[in-house]
C-alpha cells in the first residue's frame, strides 16, 4: 500500500504535538501501554497516528465535528484500527 511520506510525517507530527503538550492525555496515555505491550516508540505513534487519521476524515468527509470521546475510545481500542472498528 502506498502512502505519501510528507502526509505520514505531518501526521506523527501531530502525534508528537498531543504527547507533548498532554491534550489529550489520553494520547500520552495510549502511547505508554503501546510501549508496554511491546510497540516500539515508532510503532506506537504510526497506530496513534491511525486514530488522528480517521478523526480528521470523520470532521472532513463527513462534515461531522470533532469529538473527543469518539477520539479517546478509539485510542483504547488500540492496537485494533479504527477503520476495523466499523
Amino acid at each position: 500500500m502506498e502512502y505519501n511520506p510528507r502526509l505520514k510525517a505531518a501526521v506523527i507530527q501531530v502525534v508528537e504535538n498531543q504527547i507533548r503538550s498532554d491534550d489529550p492525555p489520553e494520547t500520552r496515555q495510549t502511547m505508554d501501554r503501546l510501549i508496554s505491550e511491546g510497540f516500539s516508540k515508532k510503532e506506537a505513534k504510526e497506530l496513534i497516528g491511525t486514530v488522528v487519521v480517521a478523526e480528521v476524515w470523520d470532521v472532513l468527509k463527513e462534515g461531522k465535528p470533532f469529538n473527543l470521546k469518539r477520539f479517546i475510545k478509539a485510542l483504547d481500542n488500540l492496537p485494533e484500527l479504527p477503520y476495523s472498528q466499523e
